[in-house]
């Protein structure tokens, strides 16, 4: 065994390594409780600038010490000549550096250098630019030197060409690289704006052209793919009153909105018959809901009940300046106004001012399609561009799209079987509208997993969604305030929340759900003239005396089918 080199067994070693790491470890902490020590007794010394460094050159995320660092430098300012300052300042950027390179993406790291720059006398703005360019060199993704770069190019004012030109760069070395899309997408409405529209069209068929580069080459890769939705616009709704609907019967007043709003807090008025303002207090559809697309009051009694007289309804929005007229004609129970959904073009994902570019854009990816059949970006944004363009001529082939998603992204499925469904929907009440009808009838509805738009419902009086994957009811669906009869039988059905104070409804058939206990049902107990329900083939038929529990519950119910 002479002349060997003993090697240390694997216990060995791992003792010395953790007596190593109890040495370092006491010595960290000792260096630690100085620095607390010293801080609690309010040193501002170049000593604890020492010592802080010393535990921030082995662990840059300490922000306590970023913090105490920041304390005495404010204190040395004061005591400090211009050029030392500056010296001072140099030094802190030096050592921040080091801390970098031990982690480039330290939070309490970056936001120190930020700090310091903007505290420099005279900064370097040209070294830190080099600074960032060489850390998005190793990571072209980190987000903590991009949000510095933002920074430094804010303060010395290098134009906005320059910073385009710079992400050109990174994307054609990498176009992967979705932190250079996205800040392009901050620089382009700065360099060429135009009127209404976030950047000018010459300026958006050349970027066109650059996306398509990209997902032409990787179609897989989803960074070019969100920038070119980003491209395509996205269409802003105008904010108005959609809907104004009044009823006779307890003089009930409905008014649909855009968007969800608080009407508690917007400034909603109603005046009848150009007279002074009414006094009404409104609430929401549901009481979950403290914004809401749809907002019911009731009138004082007597204010529209007498059918023989006619009445003109204002609703003014004061918040934005805008308001709505309905006309309640005598002989008339009820009357409504409202746009309907083609005008307010409401269903529209994607911008449909230059529907030219639309079409152009559609034909060039259905060509990427044509090589990549399954790919889940081409496919998904084709539905896009193909509802922008004519969601009801191309509502087949988007079926087929979706199914094809279904297939190629499996773990995806729910998700798309929802956007399926939210586009069924709409495309029902554009059918609706062209029909002139206020019945949802399930020839329309087929696979829906969810439901959607319900705010746009508010006139139907019979939908029928039977045979689909529905598992619920949500609350949205008590803005349907004029729903008569409801059928929704073969569904999955166990929550019945959105069935909520619904004033006309009479009928419901739920057969063959997932209804299991009477506590389910509780919600149909507010809803004053509902007089018939079919509960077969649900759980809770089995529940012990049934009928008796449901005729307490259900008083109006004199129909009742188990």
């Amino acid at each position: 065994m002479h002349g060997r080199v003993k090697v240390k067994s694997t216990a060995q070693q791992e003792e010395e390594k953790r007596k190593e790491q109890e040495k370092k470890l006491k010595v960290y902490l000792t260096v630690r409780d100085a620095i607390f020590s010293k801080r609690s007794n309010g040193e501002l010394d170049e000593e604890a600038l020492q010592f802080t460094q010393q535990l921030l050159s082995s662990n840059p995320d300490f922000a306590t010490l970023w913090n105490y660092r920041r304390e005495i430098l404010l204190h040395l300012e004061t005591v400090k000549e211009e050029d030392e300052i500056q010296k001072l300042y140099e030094a802190e950027l030096f050592f921040i550096e080091t801390c970098l390179k031990m982690n480039p993406k330290s939070y309490g790291s970056w936001h120190h250098r930020g700090w310091v720059s903007s505290r420099l006398p005279r900064p370097d703005w040209t070294r830190e630019l080099s600074l960032c360019d060489r850390c998005l060199s190793l990571d072209d993704r980190n987000f903590h030197c991009w949000d510095y770069r933002r920074l430094v190019v804010k303060a010395s004012g290098v134009p906005v060409d320059q910073e385009l030109q710079f992400t050109d760069r990174l994307i054609g070395s990498n176009f992967s690289n979705y932190s250079s899309w996205h800040y392009r997408s901050t620089l382009l409405p700065l360099l060429h704006p135009e009127p209404g529209s976030e950047v000018c069209e010459e300026q958006l068929l050349k970027e066109y052209e650059l996306v398509q580069n990209a997902f032409f080459t990787d179609p897989n890769d989803q960074s070019a793919w969100f920038y070119y939705r980003w491209l395509l616009g996205r269409a802003e709704r105008e904010e108005l009153i959609s809907c104004v609907y009044v009823s006779r019967e307890g003089e009930r007043v409905a008014v649909a909105f855009s968007k969800p709003v608080n009407a508690l807090t917007e400034g909603l008025m109603l005046v009848l018959d150009g007279q002074q303002q009414q006094r009404v207090e409104w609430r929401s559809a549901h009481p979950r809901f403290r914004h809401s697309p749809v907002w019911l009051c009731e009138l004082p009694p007597g204010s529209v009940s007498d059918i023989n007289n006619e009445h003109n309804l204002t609703v003014h929005w004061m918040e934005k300046h805008t308001h709505r007229d309905c006309a309640l004609y005598t002989g008339r129970p009820e009357s409504w106004c409202r746009d309907s959904a083609t005008d307010q073009e409401l269903f529209s994902e994607l911008s449909v001012e230059k529907t030219s570019v639309l079409q152009s854009e559609l034909q060039s990816c259905t060509q990427l399609l044509e090589l990549e059949p399954q790919n889940k970006w081409c496919l998904l944004t084709i539905v896009l561009l193909m509802r922008a363009l004519d969601p009801l001529g191309h509502e087949k082939e988007t079926l087929a799209h979706f199914q094809t998603l279904k297939e190629v992204d499996p773990m995806r499925s729910s998700y798309y079987s929802d956007l399926c469904s939210k586009f069924m929907i709409e495309n029902t009440i554009l059918k609706m509208e062209y029909a002139e009808i206020n019945c949802l009838l399930s020839s329309f509805l087929k696979n829906l997993s969810t439901l959607c738009h319900l705010d746009q419902l508010l006139l139907v009086t019979h939908i029928n969604l039977s045979s689909n994957q529905l598992v619920r009811f949500p609350p949205q669906f008590s803005m349907l305030q004029c729903l008569e009869v409801l059928e929704a039988d073969d569904n999955a059905i166990g929550n019945l929340e959105g069935l909520y104070h619904l004033p006309k409804l009479e009928e419901v058939s739920l057969k063959n759900n997932q209804i299991s206990k009477l506590s389910d049902l509780e919600p149909l107990a507010s809803c004053p003239r509902l007089t018939r329900l079919d509960l077969r083939g649900n759980p809770v038929t089995k529940t012990a005396n049934i009928e008796a529990e449901l005729a307490q519950l259900l008083p109006s119910v004199t129909d009742l089918l188990l």
